[in-house]
């Protein structure tokens, strides 16, 4: 017998909740900045905590925290409009990360908040990205809140969505107040991700490029990372986010938190 043309699914509660996010999404005037890193002695620190303790550490997660501590310095980068129209700025820096876990058998990604991230070390917000991906999602509150989510209608979602958008304490309890997402979670190569990011400062994770540059006059094997960094241009002008994104690049590039971890 031959095969039938086609399959049709339901849609999962999940992509029905990245629908309604990407459509509040679409409404912020984003600008996008696309910057190379390089990451030759973050990786070789890296490689030494593998080597000294057994441990791979999550370079997801070792951004989480040099993006946390960038924006420690300058906390209006993840202000939020009220009601009202006045700025909330948050003492705490509750970076949202997309976290792969297992639901009813199946692999999937959700969103999931390292709450105060810049008063945690990285291996403080490495095990916890680890116990999260091992947590199984049926046994938390969002697995189980989500069951009931596409039952609700979807005019009525939405309409939920946009009045919480101007409740920044809610945005934050649920979403957190930055977004680092990685597509270099998911595949290889070199490249840039253009994210329609709902926070107001979003940082993703590109690939990994290798390259020989002359340094010293020397010639040297370098590791250049892909970065998209992404700010509400509503609320944050170039100058700060040119200074957060030098400020993320030098971070990163010196390897930070990890030497503590040798």
């Amino acid at each position: 017998m031959s095969s039938p043309p086609r399959v049709i699914e339901p849609l999962s509660p999940f992509r029905q909740l990245v629908r309604d996010g990407m459509e509040l999404a679409g409404r912020k005037h984003c600008v996008h900045g696309l910057i190379e890193i390089d990451v030759t002695e973050a990786r070789r620190r890296l490689q030494s905590i593998k080597v000294a303790t057994g441990e791979s550490i999550s370079f997801t997660g070792f951004v989480v925290y040099c993006c946390a501590r960038a924006v420690d310095e300058d906390k209006h980068l993840q202000a939020y409009l009220d009601w009202r129209n006045r700025l909330v700025i948050f003492d705490d820096v509750d970076v949202s990360l997309p976290v792969e876990r297992t639901y009813q058998g199946k692999p999937v990604v959700l969103q999931t908040v390292i709450r105060a991230a810049n008063r945690k070390s990285v291996a403080q917000i490495h095990r916890e990205i680890r116990a999260l991906q091992a947590t199984e999602l049926d046994e938390t509150p969002w697995g189980r809140w989500l069951r009931w989510y596409v039952w609700i209608p979807r005019f009525f979602r939405r309409l939920v969505f946009r009045l919480a958008q101007r409740a920044p304490t809610l945005v934050k309890r649920f979403n957190g107040t930055v977004l680092v997402t990685a597509v270099g979670m998911f595949g290889t190569g070199t490249g840039w991700g253009i994210p329609l990011p709902g926070h107001t400062l979003c940082v993703t994770i590109g690939g990994v490029d290798a390259r020989s540059v002359l340094m010293d006059e020397h010639v040297q094997q370098r590791e250049y990372l892909c970065v998209t960094v992404s700010f509400d241009h509503d609320i944050v002008d170039g100058a700060p986010a040119a200074r957060f994104s030098q400020r993320l690049a030098a971070l990163i590039r010196a390897g930070e938190g990890l030497a503590e971890m040798l």
